[in-house]
């Protein structure tokens, strides 16, 4: 080998390390979070969760999800075309769940990837932060049609955590997002579960009351059907639910 390639060689390694080492250090220099504040509204790096009117008197499972800004900001798809910004639909947040910065993927080229679908992940779209991706999937989601069985907040937050490539995943969806925050969601306090259970009981007790058992045949017939459609459609007729 001539002398003349060697140091040439030696530049490409030292600046292959050096793309490495940044890649690294820009992935774990993160802003410190403020504390969660239900009472301002603020829920840092959060997933957020409130019920939703009529369905959730059905189908308590059933909610309306958003996604926060690294200071507590909440935005969530709620119309055609629109993202709300600080504005959570249906009222106060009722349910929260905060998220791991360190199980994101934040590369800043190709190289600095530290999930294991570095090509999927680049030509989804990646972000360099949190508050990068939030923006990302705000741009994509104010051009698209809102529709509850097909295009939901469920969709845009699940488009968000795949910009993230959240916990190694590029497989978000309408059901794991539902999923993890019915299951790992904090409540925010004891007026939270009320709001959230009370009107299905009342729904659940007149029903009985007025109509009888049927009633109840037709209350988890609702729900299977429901939870059917986005199983389906999901994971069945996969392209039934992309938006």
């Amino acid at each position: 080998m001539s002398s003349g390639k060697l140091p040439i060689m030696e530049l490409n390694v030292t600046q292959e390390v050096e793309s490495r080492i940044y890649a690294e250090n820009i992935q774990h220099e993160f802003w410190p979070l403020e504390e969660v504040d239900p009472k301002k509204a603020r829920f840092p790096c959060c997933l957020v969760w409130a019920p939703l009117p009529v369905v959730s008197w059905l189908a308590p499972f059933i909610g309306h999800v958003g996604i926060c800004r690294e200071d507590g900001t909440v935005l969530d798809f709620f119309s055609s075309n629109l993202v709300n910004v600080d504005n959570f639909a249906f009222g106060s947040v009722a349910r929260y769940l905060q998220l791991d910065r360190e199980q994101s993927c934040f590369p800043p080229n190709l190289a600095g990837h530290k999930c294991k679908q570095r090509y999927v992940h680049a030509e989804f779209g990646t972000a360099i932060t949190w508050d990068d991706a939030v923006q990302l999937s705000q741009r994509s989601f104010e051009h698209r049609t809102y529709n509850l069985f097909i295009c939901n907040c469920h969709s845009f937050v699940a488009n968000f955590l795949n910009r993230l490539a959240y916990q190694g995943s590029m497989n978000w969806n309408m059901v794991n997002v539902a999923a993890l925050i019915l299951l790992n969601g904090k409540w925010v306090d004891a007026f939270s579960v009320l709001r959230s259970f009370l009107p299905f009981m009342v729904v659940l007790f007149l029903g009985i009351f007025m109509v009888g058992w049927p009633f109840l045949i037709g209350l988890f017939s609702f729900s299977f059907l429901l939870v059917g459609w986005f199983l389906l459609g999901t994971y069945v007729f996969k392209n039934m639910l992309d938006c």
